[in-house]
């Protein structure tokens, strides 16, 4: 096995920490907030109001299980549109408070299944991206497991982009990737490796800023090592992005963007 189908099957292990266990161990005053205010409460998307380092912030992430039973409640982390609803709702109130927002990401993709697309699926993602960028407060997004696609973009449009040691993030599972290139799904630890989607590949490429370390342990088996360390870079880069001015913030964040444009062209 390569080292990208490693950090895939270990981005994708059932017992690796959630969102709200993230939450726990990193923010005090945790209160979830919950519905889109159109049509209802996706489980798949959780966010609210928490305090990290005695100042207000709002914290949104995708939410898996780890049991069949947690996931089947959670959608296996596969948010429908009213749950990019719901967190689009919560930035914007952020934004109107002034307070900070960081997304923590962890989702093969957002939900395919025909309710969703006769919601507006698409839109819905859409939507999170054109609001972010425009969004007038810092945003900070982690991904802490798997990042499949746009349901993990619609979460990922911060002023900075970090990812844990072993997470990963791709524009289709490597699972698709194979299917499409060699009509084969059975060469995703090939497809992996081609894409790369590992954070070192990822950081190197400039798609995110930072990489934050696991234990050697594991990180279901020493969550706290990884936390604090993740905690101390999200009050010592929130310190830095709140004193910037709002225009040369949002301008930042429209550059950093924009250079993928570039690379397409």
């Amino acid at each position: 096995m390569n080292k990208a189908a490693e950090v895939l099957a270990a981005s994708r292990k059932i017992t690796r920490p959630t969102t709200l266990e993230f939450i726990d161990a990193i923010f005090d005053d945790f209160i979830e907030l919950h519905g889109d205010r159109h049509f209802a409460d996706d489980a798949a998307i959780v966010g609210g109001i928490a305090t990290l380092d005695g100042k207000a912030v709002t914290v949104v992430g995708v939410q898996k299980g780890h049991t069949t039973q947690e996931n089947i409640h959670r959608n296996f982390g596969s948010p429908n549109p009213e749950g990019y609803r719901k967190q689009m709702r919560l930035m914007k109130q952020a934004e109107k408070f002034h307070r900070p927002v960081i997304t923590f990401i962890n989702t093969s993709g957002a939900y395919c299944g025909i309710g969703a697309e006769e919601r507006g699926q698409g839109e819905a993602i859409a939507r999170c991206l054109f609001e972010t960028a425009g969004l007038k407060t810092p945003v900070i997004s982690i991904f802490i497991g798997e990042g499949g696609s746009g349901g993990a973009l619609a979460l990922a449009c911060g002023d900075k982009v970090w990812m844990l040691q072993n997470g990963m993030y791709a524009v289709l599972s490597p699972e698709g990737f194979a299917s499409i290139l060699w009509r084969s799904p059975a060469r995703a630890a090939e497809a992996a490796e081609l894409m790369k989607i590992t954070a070192p590949d990822l950081l190197a490429n400039g798609v995110i800023e930072k990489i934050i370390p696991e234990a050697k342990e594991g990180l279901e088996h020493n969550l706290d090592y990884t936390a604090s360390i993740l905690k101390e870079e999200l009050v010592k880069e929130l310190h830095t992005l709140c004193q910037m001015d709002m225009e040369e913030l949002l301008q930042k964040r429209y550059e950093r963007f924009r250079k993928f444009g570039e690379f397409a062209e």
